[in-house]
This record gives C-alpha cells, sequence and structure tokens, in this order.
C-alpha cells in the first residue's frame, strides 16, 4: 500500500512516500518558505541525488499541489497517477484528550483539531490546512490524523495532573499532556525488537533530544510519565524554549520588562533554552565549535542541556522501579556522541556500563553499554514516517474489509 505521510507546518510541508507493505520509502523532500518569494520544493531521488525547484507557493494548498505534481512528474515522478496514492497520513500534534490513538480524518475529527488550536496555536492550524489541502485535490484519498499527544493517553492522573485549582482541568483541560509520542513509540518498540526482548515487559526510558526534546518513562509498552506538558515548552531545555522553569520567574520578567502574553510566549518559546543562554545559536554543531574556542556560555549552556536529560533519567527511573533500556534519539541523540557519553558515564549507579568504541556510530541502530551492563543502552534512529504510514495502513485495511 502506497501511503503519502505530511508533515505540515506554518511555512513549510515534509513529505515521504512510503510503500508500508515493504517499509520502502519512494520519495521524500518537503517544500519551505512557503508564502515568500523564495519559497522551494526540494526533493531526493531514488537514486540519492537531490535536487530543490524555486517555484512560487502562496498558499499551503500549492504546498501540497506542487508536491503530488513532482511525485508525478514524468521525469522526476516515482508514480504514473494520484490514483497510486492508496492513503495520505498526517502529523497532528495535539489531539487533547479526544485522541487516544489514530483516526481515519471526518468532519467531526478536524472540529476536534481545530479546538485544539489554543494549546497547539503554530502546529494544528497548518496541520488542518494540509489535511484541507488535500481534500481540495485529491477528494476521495482517505486521510488518517496521527496525534504527537495520543502514545501518552495511557499516564495515570498522578503523573498528568498540575498542582492548579481543579477547575482548571474541569473547565479548559490543563494537564500534561506529551509530545514526540509517535517518535517514542517507535523506538521503544524498535529497540525491544533489536535486543530481541519483549516489549510488553519493559520498563524503558526514550531520550528524544535534539532541538526539541523530551524524555518518557514506558512500562509493559505504555507511557507513564513524559517531560513535555500542556505544550512543548515544559521539560528539558531545548534549542529556544526554556523547559522547566519556576512560573513566579516568568510573573517578575513580565513585570520587569512589561511583557503581555505574546511576549512570554516569545520569551519561553524563541529567545530560551540552548540559544538564549549560549547568545550564539540552537544548534548544537555551532556549540561544540563556540566550545572548542572556550566560550564560557556554550559550555554552560551543554552542561544545562546535558544536566537537565540526566536528571530526567534519573527520576523516571525511579517511576519506573529501575530500568531494562535506555533508548537515544532525534538530531543529537543519534548523533552528537559527546553528550551521549557523557551522560551514560553517570549512570555508573544504575548499573550501566559503557562501550565508547561502540559510541562512535553516527545515526545508526548500535547498543553502546558494555556487555555487562544492566541495563541496555540504544541508539535508534526514529521513523515517525514510518509509524504514521504503518497506522495509516491498518486504518485503511480494516475501513476496506
Amino acid at each position: 500500500m502506497k501511503i503519502l505521510v505530511l508533515n505540515c507546518g506554518s511555512s513549510s510541508v515534509k513529505y515521504k512516500l512510503i510503500d508500508s507493505d515493504s517499509k520502502k520509502v519512494l520519495a521524500e523532500g518537503g517544500v519551505e518558505k512557503i508564502g515568500l518569494p523564495d519559497s522551494f520544493l526540494k526533493f531526493k531521488r531514488p537514486d540519492g541525488s537531490k535536487e530543490t525547484l524555486t517555484i512560487e507557493m502562496p498558499s499551503a494548498k500549492e504546498a501540497v499541489k506542487n508536491v503530488l505534481d513532482i511525485l508525478t512528474d514524468p521525469k522526476e515522478g516515482v508514480i504514473k497517477s494520484l490514483n497510486e496514492i492508496d492513503a495520505v497520513g498526517h502529523r497532528v500534534v495535539h489531539g487533547m484528550e479526544w485522541f487516544n490513538k489514530s483516526v481515519l480524518i471526518t468532519p467531526e475529527v478536524i472540529e476536534k483539531v481545530k479546538e485544539c488550536y489554543s494549546v497547539a496555536p503554530l502546529h494544528n492550524p497548518a496541520n488542518v490546512t494540509g489535511i484541507e489541502a488535500v481534500s481540495a485535490i485529491i477528494p476521495d484519498v482517505p486521510q488518517v490524523a496521527v496525534f504527537d499527544t495520543a502514545f501518552h493517553q495511557t499516564m495515570p492522573a498522578k503523573a498528568f495532573m498540575y498542582a492548579l485549582p481543579y477547575e482548571a482541568y474541569e473547565k479548559y483541560g490543563v494537564r500534561r499532556y506529551g509530545f514526540h509520542g509517535t517518535s517514542h513509540r517507535y523506538v521503544s518498540a524498535r529497540a525491544c525488537e533489536f535486543l530481541g526482548l519483549p516489549y510488553e515487559k519493559q520498563r524503558i526510558i526514550t531520550c528524544h533530544i535534539g532541538n526539541g526534546a523530551s524524555i518518557t518513562a514506558i512500562k509493559d509498552g505504555k507511557s507513564v510519565d513524559t517531560s513535555m506538558g500542556l505544550t512543548p515548552t515544559e521539560g528539558l531545555m531545548m534549542g529556544t524554549r526554556v523547559g522547566d522553569v519556576d512560573p513566579g520567574a516568568i510573573v517578575y520578567m513580565m513585570e520587569r520588562e512589561g511583557l503581555d502574553a505574546a511576549g512570554v510566549s516569545k520569551l519561553i518559546n524563541k529567545r530560551s533554552g540552548v540559544a538564549g543562554v549560549s547568545e550564539i545559536s540552537s544548534d548544537m554543531r555551532d556549540i561544540e565549535d563556540a566550545i572548542e574556542r572556550g566560550e564560557e556560555k556554550a559550555i554552560l549552556a551543554l552542561d544545562m542541556y546535558e544536566y537537565r536529560i540526566l536528571k530526567y533519567i534519573g527520576a523516571y527511573a525511579a517511576v519506573l522501579g529501575g530500568v531494562d533500556v535506555i533508548v537515544f534519539t532525534g538530531g543529537v541523540g543519534e548523533n552528537q556522541t559527546s553528550t551521549r557519553a557523557k551522560i551514560c558515564e553517570q549512570l555508573a549507579f544504575m548499573g550501566v556500563t559503557f562501550n565508547a568504541e561502540a559510541n562512535k556510530v553516527r545515526g545508526e541502530e548500535i547498543e553502546i553499554s558494555g556487555a555487562d551492563s544492566k541495563t541496555h543502552v540504544v541508539v535508534i534512529p526514529t521513523d515517525e514516517e514510518l509509524m504514521i504510514a504503518e497506522d495509516t495502513s491498518a486504518i485503511v485495511k480494516e475501513l476496506r474489509k
């Protein structure tokens, strides 16, 4: 079954065309700078070569149309007709408590996704725009929504509730929802498959760390706690997001700087994190270069970033009553060997031994714990698109029965 996976942002669209039966990626690419004069479409050919085309795309609908056009292009395309696309799977960021699994998209589903706009104002509107664009161009193709928050709906109330007045939850749904759920679900299951362990009997800590970052505690195949909250701002220190912070500090900054709600949102989402502390960049490659130059703020930023990860692993080890598997994934988790090494070396108290030679690998599946380690530590590159394709395929096959 050929599944088109779309991840629609406010100014970009990423896509993959996946054969869900063979798990083969048939085509992939993306559109960037939607609505700007220099918008462009980039894609990878089957032989691995890449191409970039500058195309005017004033809207997401035009962006999706150009994606579909390149897939069927006589020269560059991989399918002859749009009829070959069996279904479209969409990454949808927030589903609140309405969705605990992937679902077939209906008008009712779209309305619920729109009701989540207030808690995901940057993501959910773009997700809906992508859904509506597909509906306009290929209206008869079934579409499926795969929610970032769905995997975490198994958390108990003691983990997801905030110590705010209870009416905040009753009236507005204010609670921890968590994100990166599709990634945490994929890498936790894949880690057990890779190690030959029964997934439903493991205590797992998955570390999706990159520009956006979250850690999840998984017991017997279910999420029991996660670091992100009502929004993706809570938890770990991230590229530009603040992570855990004293709410009183935010009130203090509001008063001192005269910030309104929009100003606070910009402060905690765009001006903080690694970029805010280092005053250099949110990109870890730039931070590593600055550290080599001896720049103190860059050193501090990386120390803080790694320290927060270590704290959450320790906390979730206590929540789980021990750990069988720790998984590193995401841009930093898959590629930054120094960060993996620093964290693992501080987990000796948990019986973790570290294989420095194995850790030299970037972006590949590898076990980096020693043969005598009481806890398996593995690197598993995430594949959210494959997870979305598989969910979409399963729902469409059930629909056709």
